[in-house]
């Protein structure tokens, strides 16, 4: 009798626990939601901000005329609201960043997974990714004070803010983005790969560049991605560098501006709330987020690509 009745009690505390673990289980899955879900709307509702308002430019501004023309002076008297200057400013800089960071940085991964000892990856690992916790303006002081005197005394006619001044300092700052990811990816890679490779008598430049590195591009194709997305989205390195001239060329030595910038320009001044030139701000920050946007639809659809190659 006694000993059923220990059974019974014993049966009782494992339901009680069972009981208790699930509705723990369950409020760290409402908790986990709630995170997602809040991440959703808080997207959702900038979307909803930036559609509301760039509608209502569209309204007013053709839409032919704002993805063909040259000429961007929303705050003149004459108004011209064609984009393309700032496009063509945005993507002179992150094509600059690029041919900067992309080899820096990847070979700077292949190094760190490959080549160094684990007690110097250690050491510069953070190093590097020292650089990506400096303020942007810091970098955008460091271009006009430093890069810039660099550049004009080797091409004199350079103007004092300028698109290559810029892409110069936001290459140096998308590095560690590119070197951390790819890295990781890096090491990511089964050593049986590598094994496998020394073992019919490869070196480890052969190793690293035919075996280590095609297994690992997805993820290097997504910090290229990532990294280049961060360079057009820049903005305070980028407008005190680059200047606020809507200049349409393709001289790196000339003063450019990137949406980016424009965005700051307008913020600061005195832009009435409800006005066309209000809604500029709107309509190029959409902008740039649906560039951004399909840069990251584009980047999945490689990955997926090549996972499909790979497999």
């Amino acid at each position: 009798m006694k000993q059923a009745t220990e059974t019974q009690g014993d049966g009782t505390v494992a339901l009680n626990f069972r009981r208790s673990r699930n509705v723990k289980e369950r409020l760290i899955g409402v908790l986990l939601f709630l995170c997602a879900a809040t991440s959703t709307l808080v997207t959702v509702g900038v979307v909803a901000v930036l559609l509301g308002e760039t509608i209502g430019f569209f309204s007013q501004v053709s839409i032919v005329e704002f993805l063909t023309g040259t000429r961007w002076e929303p705050m003149f008297q004459e108004k011209h609201f064609g984009v393309l200057p700032l496009l063509a400013g945005s993507f002179m800089v992150a094509a600059g960043a690029a041919v900067i960071a992309l080899p820096v940085g990847l070979l700077t991964a292949i190094f760190l997974s490959e080549y160094a000892a684990p007690s110097l990856r250690k050491t510069l690992k953070p190093m590097l990714e020292i650089l990506a916790g400096i303020p942007t303006v810091v970098y955008g002081y460091f271009a006009l004070t430093f890069v810039t005197p660099l550049i004009r005394t080797v091409f004199p006619e350079t103007d004092v803010f300028n698109a290559l001044s810029a892409s110069i300092v936001v290459g140096i700052m998308i590095i560690p983005t590119v070197s951390s990811l790819s890295e990781d990816a890096l090491r990511a890679v089964p050593n049986v790969l590598r094994e496998g490779a020394y073992g019919l008598g490869a070196t480890k430049l052969e190793v690293s560049t035919r075996i280590v590195v095609p297994a690992a591009l997805s993820g290097i194709v997504a910090s290229f991605i990532l990294a280049i997305s961060r360079a057009i989205g820049e903005t305070m390195a980028v407008t005190i560098a680059a200047g606020n001239l809507p200049n349409m060329t393709l001289n790196p030595l000339e003063s450019i501006q990137t949406m980016t910038a424009y965005i700051v320009q307008a913020s600061l001044g005195d832009t009435p709330r409800g006005t066309i030139v209000y809604q500029t701000l709107f309509a190029v920050a959409m902008t740039l987020f649906l560039i951004t946007l399909v840069m990251n639809i584009v980047s999945q659809w490689i990955l997926s690509r090549f996972r499909e190659e790979y497999e």
